[in-house]
């Protein structure tokens, strides 16, 4: 029997709350378990609104806001890659709200560095500080190089349909300047990292690094790439609600 449990998804950057299709349907195939899929200003279900200079704050107020208006307590925070720079704050922001946070391949830049210099301008591993990419940026295009960070272990139609989706969606900028992190507060909320080990946008070895950095309480690993919602919906819901037990 599974546990009542209010999930809140936050998708990654350049995508929306439709990456997490999939998955709310199969965990609304569990009795008592209730999930709302969030979109950051400017993504999704708010696609198309202007938000270029919101406030890296206001939109970790705004997403709070969004999982309050719904009533939900005692919530799980499921976020992806880019959604690990915000969950922090909305904890900080609203520490009673969140039972539990499930970081899934999420990044977390250490302070004093923003995202655009955490992932550089050069290939994986070849500097220690920066994430780079799988391929060569100056020969090759975003849309090469997003093939094989998000789409690796997907087949051709899958491929092609997500990268047709991709990028349409565009999180506030003040995303990728903000430099002001803090994680002290991490360590009274219970946690857990879901590890993608195929990932070729955050390489096993960066995803470790940020596991740290969030002071999780345990690692989960899965054999997929960086879209693991995507490629293995069942088998993150099943890590999902194995945390709930836990």
């Amino acid at each position: 029997m599974v546990a009542a449990t209010n999930f809140a998804l936050l998708h990654g950057g350049g995508q929306g709350s439709w990456v997490w299709d999939d998955v709310t349907g199969l965990l609304s195939a569990f009795e008592g378990i209730d999930c709302i899929p969030l979109d950051v200003p400017g993504c999704g279900t708010k696609r198309g609104r202007d938000a270029s200079a919101m406030e890296f704050d206001d939109i970790a107020r705004e997403l709070v806001s969004d999982i309050e208006a719904t009533g939900m307590r005692d919530v799980v925070l499921v976020g992806h890659s880019q959604a690990g720079m915000q969950m922090p704050r909305m904890v900080e922001f609203a520490p009673t709200l969140f039972r539990k946070l499930v970081y899934v391949s999420c990044s977390a830049p250490p302070a004093g560095t923003n995202l655009l210099e955490l992932i550089g301008e050069c290939l994986h591993g070849e500097h220690e500080d920066k994430v780079g990419y799988p391929l060569d940026p100056a020969t090759t295009s975003f849309e090469e190089r997003f093939a094989v960070m998000f789409c690796n272990d997907m087949s051709a139609p899958d491929r092609e349909a997500f990268l047709a989706k991709l990028g349409h969606d565009m999180w506030p900028m003040s995303s990728y300047t903000y430099r002001d992190w803090r994680y002290d507060h991490l360590g009274s909320v219970a946690s857990t990292y879901v590890l993608c080990e195929r990932d070729k946008s955050l390489p096993p070895a960066w995803q470790e690094r940020f596991a740290e950095m969030l002071q999780v309480d345990q690692l989960v690993r899965i054999d997929a790439g960086h879209q693991v919602m995507n490629t293995q919906p069942q088998t993150l819901v099943d890590a999902l609600i194995a945390e709930t037990q836990s």
